[in-house]
């Protein structure tokens, strides 16, 4: 962290220069934990960090800062045995310390949201099924079952929640049968499927919440670890 410190000695030597200087130094280290959040494993198209907080030599000089607001997008996060995409991921990180010889960093509180689009979730399920927005905090899914030798589609309102703080599940809130033996049963094993959901190291899936332009995921996390 050589150019963080030369930056340190200029901010002493010229002081009629700190604003500039402090903007310089917060865009390196930026860089630098933008670095932190590829190596913790998100891969992403996209990462944009924010540190917070003036004068941030001085947090610097510390190794902490109050807050550190992280932006990606395009992220390929893991759904059990799946890949899924998550087109957008904020989080605000608190109470940073850095570790190592700035070769990674902890937070000690983490919160942000995760959306995923229908169409991202359509392509990650292994039942066949489609997704879409249902309206009213809903999402319908759509899919098809053979009953004697003819295809039957259907399309339910299901609710989602989260489980066990790393699961998104899918569950049909009525499956008309239509008085065929067995037909509810049918529908559900195609409509009605769990997600685990790893989006970054150290955060729990609080709760999920169906929207027009996709299904928002709330996420937060306590002394959450970014890279070493």
């Amino acid at each position: 962290m050589r150019a963080l410190r030369i930056l340190l000695i200029l901010a002493v030597v010229l002081g009629g220069a700190l604003v500039g200087i402090d903007r310089l130094a917060a865009s390196y280290v930026e860089s630098e934990a933008a670095g932190w959040t590829k190596a913790s494993g998100v891969r992403s198209e996209s990462i944009e960090v924010d540190v917070k907080g003036f004068l941030f030599l001085t947090q610097a000089a510390a190794e902490r800062f109050d807050e550190v607001d992280v932006r990606a997008t395009g992220i390929q996060a893991q759904a059990g045995d799946r890949k899924i995409r998550v087109g957008e991921l904020d989080v605000v990180l608190r109470d940073v310390t850095v570790t190592g010889d700035w070769t990674g960093a902890r937070a000690g509180t983490a919160a942000g949201t995760a959306l995923i689009s229908y169409a991202d979730l359509t392509a990650a399920s292994e039942r066949e099924a489609t997704v879409a927005y249902g309206g009213n905090g809903k999402v319908k899914v759509t899919g098809s079952v053979q009953i004697l030798g003819r295809t039957l589609t259907r399309t339910v309102l299901s609710t989602v929640t989260a489980v066990n703080g790393d699961t998104i599940r899918f569950r049909a809130d009525e499956v008309p049968g239509e008085g065929i033996p067995g037909v509810e049963e049918l529908v559900r094993a195609r409509t009605d499927f769990e997600r685990p959901l790893h989006v970054l190291a150290g955060m729990k899936v609080e709760k999920v919440e169906p929207r027009p332009e996709g299904l928002v995921v709330t996420v937060s996390g306590k002394d959450v670890s970014l890279a070493g």
